[in-house]
């Protein structure tokens, strides 16, 4: 009877079970509601019920900016991985490791040049997932190299900021690339081409310090937490209590820091039509949006055979009134 219950029904159990995949399901941070992981994904990450904006790794994001989802993959140059041989409780080096294993990227900052509604831009992305999106020496030159293609091609920058802050690994390295983003900012604005900044949550710490609130359009998701140094420090200087929402993107669109706050559904057609206007560029002609959008055409004449168009009906005849 032992040998029946402990070794035949566990391996019956084992042989049943189904695999069951960890990210089926996520969590709503904001109401705690569980949400079907496909639908979230469809929904561009956004928590259907409540509206909240969910973190895009950088693929996802690209997807949801250029036509067609299909860009050209900037190249990026080499940096040297681990420059001062860093250690604490692990090694550096195998830190970005993992991080290079779990997000499939070299490192927190992925550039691409595509259309946008016909419109060449340069986008770069950083990854949150990547050791917090933190800027380092890699990050740095993948920003400065898109800065620098974006002046090539005489196309805007788009940049989405997500970030915990400078890569306390790479020390003043990775403080170096602060003011050297800073510069190739101004090499686009001299230029005279745009450069549209995209906050997202979260955004603090020496990149909002320098690159990331430099934008000639400075935009923000719903939600998103910016600001260079947390609010708990914030009031242990000023032995002050912050008010509500502060650091938050609608507070600071009321006070003059984000020029809009923009639904992560709204923000590709919101992006296309900035940089239309600031470079001056005319709609493109409805036969190049159908050549630009052949899938998209594609599946609305599907849609169109399945509608059924009813006439109305003829109003009843009414009595002559006297």
């Amino acid at each position: 009877m032992n040998w029946l219950t402990n070794v035949v029904r566990p391996k019956i159990r084992n042989i049943l079970r189904r695999e069951t995949p960890e990210n089926l399901w996520i969590k709503c941070p904001d109401t705690g509601q569980l949400v079907f992981y496909k639908d979230v994904e469809q929904n561009q990450f956004v928590i259907p019920g409540s509206n909240y904006h969910m973190r895009m790794g950088a693929l996802a994001r690209l997807r949801s900016v250029f036509d067609n989802e299909t860009w050209y993959d900037v190249a990026l140059p080499e940096v040297t991985a681990d420059p001062l041989k860093f250690r604490d409780e692990r090694k550096y080096a195998d830190r970005i490791k993992d991080a290079r294993t779990k997000t499939g990227a070299h490192d927190a900052v992925k550039v691409g040049y595509g259309k946008l509604e016909g419109l060449g831009v340069v986008a770069a992305v950083q990854d949150f997932d990547f050791m917090g999106g933190s800027l380092g020496m890699a990050a740095g030159e993948a920003i400065i190299r898109g800065l620098e293609l974006a002046v090539e091609k005489h196309a805007p920058f788009i940049m989405f900021a997500a970030s915990g802050g400078a890569r306390m690994q790479e020390g003043i390295l990775s403080l170096m690339q602060m003011p050297r983003t800073t510069v190739a900012v101004q090499m686009l604005r001299e230029a005279g081409l745009p450069y549209i900044v995209v906050l997202t949550n979260p955004t603090t710490g020496g990149v909002t310090a320098s690159y990331a609130m430099l934008g000639d359009i400075q935009l923000a998701e719903p939600g998103a937490l910016i600001g260079f140094a947390g609010a708990r420090v914030i009031e242990q200087t000023i032995r002050e209590k912050l008010p509500d929402g502060f650091q938050r993107a609608e507070y600071l669109r009321d006070h003059g820091m984000v020029d809009m706050v923009v639904h992560r559904h709204e923000l590709r057609p919101t992006l296309a039509r900035l940089c239309r206007i600031l470079t001056k560029t005319p709609l493109p002609a409805v036969e190049e949006i159908a050549a630009s959008d052949d899938a998209a055409q594609d599946a609305e004449a599907a849609a169109a055979t399945e509608i059924v168009v009813t006439p109305p009906e003829a109003p009843s005849p009414t009595a002559p009134q006297a």
